[in-house]
């Protein structure tokens, strides 16, 4: 997933605050390289979270609607799937803590 990378997310985190910004300004933000950060903008570009717009020189991102959307809802179906998971645990753990006990001899 794209967003398992800190330096993606942190993107994914200005550009939100921002709402668009130049790769120049995104690069400034990184203590990595120019080039590191443009290798990270294709993967979010290519995966849908991020739109490019060419003006004249700068590359200008904002965040994509439609990939931040499909985010939101695997990230939702994960949360239910595991809800149900840690609830099925709970009652296990209820249902052993409420077992009578052996006696000790």
């Amino acid at each position: 997933m794209a967003l398992a990378e800190p330096n993606r997310r942190r993107i994914i985190e200005l550009i939100a605050a921002n709402g668009k910004m130049a790769s120049t300004d995104i690069s400034s933000e990184f203590d990595i390289s120019a080039p590191a950060v443009s290798q990270h903008l294709k993967v979010l570009r290519e995966t849908g979270l991020v739109l490019v717009e060419k003006r004249a020189q700068q590359r200008i991102y904002s965040l994509d609607a439609r990939g931040i959307e499909e985010t939101w809802e695997w990230l939702n179906q994960m949360r239910a799937h595991w809800n149900a998971r840690f609830d099925a645990l709970d009652a296990l753990l209820l249902k052993e803590h409420d077992k009578p006990k052996g006696r000790k001899r």
